[in-house]
């Protein structure tokens, strides 16, 4: 069950006590990351607004070595939340460090959106676009093929290279298959609308949640629809992205490992980001 709270440890000890220890056991890890996980959780302006406390115990045991195979990370939600920018940000920190360190074959992205089925020539018989998006409902899961975004996904997971799908977000539809070569590497991060809907939650270890209020969602889809050159559909877009979301998105926040803000500070992020990277580093490089 996710909660906004963690769990009080007795006798936590400071990062510092920590950090000068030349290994930890996955005990011990658990205890650091909580410790880690309770002080953001308690600061204004937080970066997580909730968690299961499970998730505590599975980066302990990725980070101890307990666990060998890859970490696959699903993250969702609404249109507008701000999951890509999350997942941009968390891309960053990891490449940043692998690079730092030396560390290959450190991240995989896979986008969920590559995903939604060619519908171009349904585009062309409409005319444009959003004439196309009056008529045809891309805010439901089965207007992507996520059951191949799950096989794509285990197979990295499995150590095999797959070739991914590329869609064209500039008003096309257009639906480019075997596009990307990915290779396996120690994380893969999906991010999208249906991430965590049934045919695709399991391929994941961690998963995600991006929470916003409305009045800001609704604020941030209007400036990206003008970008995309919606038009007058725009509204009817966003309404029927919200019923959708109603249904097919809000409910998967029960499935999360960790629900996180989609409007704190993004070097907030990034701080709290480093601090899980920090503790790698001491692991295994200091």
């Amino acid at each position: 069950m996710i909660q906004n709270t963690l769990k009080t440890y007795n006798n936590i000890p400071t990062e510092s006590q920590y950090i000068t220890k030349p290994s930890l056991s996955c005990d011990d890890l658990e205890v650091y990351i909580a410790r880690i996980f309770e002080k953001e959780l308690n600061t204004n302006d937080s970066v997580l607004l909730g968690y299961n406390p499970i998730v505590i115990k599975k980066i302990a045991g990725y980070l101890s070595g307990k666990i060998k195979m890859p970490a696959s990370i699903g993250i969702a939600g609404e249109t507008a939340s701000g999951k890509s920018t999350i997942t941009k940000d968390l891309i960053d920190t990891i490449e940043s460090f692998a690079t730092e360190f030396g560390v290959s074959d450190a991240i995989t992205r896979v986008n969920t959106d590559d995903y939604y089925y060619d519908r171009s020539e349904m585009v062309k018989a409409a005319g444009s676009f959003s004439e196309f998006a009056k008529n045809y409902d891309l805010d439901v899961p089965e207007a992507l093929e996520l059951e191949l975004m799950s096989k794509h996904i285990k197979e990295l997971l499995s150590g095999k290279s797959t070739y991914l799908p590329k869609y064209d977000m500039s008003g096309t539809a257009i639906r480019h298959d075997n596009y990307t070569l990915a290779k396996p590497s120690k994380v893969i991060i999906s991010e999208g609308l249906f991430t965590l809907t049934e045919k695709v939650k399991d391929a994941f270890n961690f998963k995600i949640y991006v929470d916003i209020p409305e009045k800001l969602k609704r604020e941030r889809f209007f400036v990206r629809a003008a970008e995309r050159g919606l038009g007058d559909s725009a509204e009817h877009i966003y309404t029927n992205a919200n019923q959708k979301a109603e249904f097919y998105i809000r409910p998967c926040k029960k499935h999360a490992d960790i629900i996180l803000s989609g409007y704190a500070d993004r070097i907030k992020y990034k701080n709290f980001l480093n601090k899980i990277i920090g503790l790698v580093q001491e692991l295994y490089f200091g």
